[in-house]
């Protein structure tokens, strides 16, 4: 079995403290993911409180968008947020994954880290062809930079 791990940080100039909400509530990811926009006709489906612990958010789209869900299983206020990432299509995966906010000159340093293993034969397979990390990085990137764009979106208004 062989694990990865993606991992991208951008400085955003804004604080902490305007950077997590947008994190830590999922029906904010809609201004920022970049996956948001993958499939149009996505359906979504929030349960649990809006933010924080408990939060959770399913997906179902087209091949590329794939199906599954997220969770925040720990929320500390302006410093990190850990996120239980399953997928259910197209394949099978559980991904944990954690932001993390930090000062930094600036403003702050976001990163955001996912790690997996790949299990199974298909996930198996697939690792020999794909790097997970070329894959999924360059959305990580755009998706802090969209982060950044709706921080300052929010500052505005």
């Amino acid at each position: 079995m062989s694990s990865y791990e993606v991992r991208r940080s951008a400085v955003i100039p804004a604080a902490p403290e305007e950077i997590f909400p947008l994190v830590n509530n999922f029906h904010e990811w809609t201004a920022w993911s970049p996956w948001e926009t993958v499939d149009p006709g996505m359906s979504r489906r929030y349960f649990g409180p809006d933010s924080g612990v408990g939060a959770g958010y399913e997906w179902s789209g087209n091949r590329k968008a794939g199906s599954g869900s997220m969770q925040i299983v720990e929320s500390v206020p302006s410093s990190r947020i850990n996120v239980r990432l399953e997928f259910t299509k197209p394949f099978k995966a559980l991904n944990p994954t954690t932001f993390t906010f930090a000062p930094a000159p600036g403003g702050t340093e976001v990163s955001w880290v996912m790690t997996g293993e790949n299990k199974g034969l298909p996930a198996k397979l697939f690792s020999l062809f794909v790097n997970m990390d070329k894959m999924v990085g360059s959305d990580f990137e755009r998706g802090l930079a969209s982060l950044a764009s709706a921080v300052a979106a929010k500052k505005k208004s």
